[in-house]
């Protein structure tokens, strides 16, 4: 009944829509920035209670960026939204997906440009105000190998240096932004700027327009270009710079 429900709201057909997860669980082998620990679950209880009942109960803990997790716009943008200041409308709506997986799979250090945004609407048309913009690199394909997705197996502040995977050039954010007014951006990478960026620009333009980036996406190839629904809803962490999220695709 609850995915009648969302069709309905989505304007899609009323039998049940398909869904797809985007998301990576969280776990062990969850990647993190070079600089953060990562997940760890800590065991407390699993088994039978004194009542004669089965009961289980963990902690974890964790940093608010890694695994799949969105970037509120305070991330990088001293006005910007927290977590929990984000209106629910911004996460939930009408996608796009672009593929820019064969420049990527090219080029480990591919910056997504202008030219690629303009040639998938030369496809498909423009890009919609509003849309929440998902970009498929096809990194995800590495995950949970460290190396093969982020370009280092080294931890620590060291590691950064070495960071290698695609992002978005700080042009392409502009105009995803003044021109097409999107409402989200997502991507299968640790990053919403490349690897190799040092002053992390893309990040800066989208958190001071309010757009909040989703980081570290799976399952994208199973997208259409168009014509789907995307529900991405966080840990709603009061005062967060980011939070782990769980988001889904609703396909007609």
């Amino acid at each position: 009944m609850l995915l009648l429900w969302l069709a309905a709201c989505v304007g899609a057909p009323t039998s049940a829509p398909r869904v797809v997860d985007l998301s990576h669980a969280f776990d062990a082998d969850t990647i993190f920035w070079p600089t953060e620990e990562g997940f760890v679950l800590i065991p407390e209880h699993a088994g039978l209670t004194p009542g004669g009942y089965y009961y289980e109960s963990h902690r974890f803990r964790s940093a608010e960026h890694g695994g799949t997790h969105l970037d509120a716009p305070i991330h990088f943008g001293a006005n910007g939204w927290h977590v929990d200041e984000i209106p629910i409308e911004r996460l939930v709506g009408p996608a796009v997906r672009i593929d820019v997986s064969p420049a990527c799979e090219a080029d480990r250090d591919h910056a997504i440009s202008l030219r690629d945004l303009e040639n998938w609407e030369a496809r498909h048309g423009a890009i919609p105000g509003g849309s929440i913009v998902l970009l498929h690199t096809g990194l995800s394909a590495h995950w949970p190998d460290r190396a093969a997705y982020l370009g280092t197996n080294e931890r620590g502040e060291g590691a950064v240096a070495k960071l290698h995977f695609p992002g978005i050039d700080p042009a392409a954010a502009r105009w995803l932004v003044d021109e097409r007014g999107v409402s989200a951006v997502g991507l299968d990478t640790p990053s919403l700027d490349p690897g190799v960026s040092k002053t992390f620009e893309s990040h800066r333009i989208f958190s001071a327009a309010n757009v909040p980036g989703f980081e570290n996406l799976t399952g994208l190839e199973k997208l259409p270009p168009l014509g789907f629904h995307v529900v991405a809803l966080p840990m709603k962490i009061r005062g967060g710079s980011g939070a782990p999220l769980r988001i889904i695709a609703l396909l007609p």
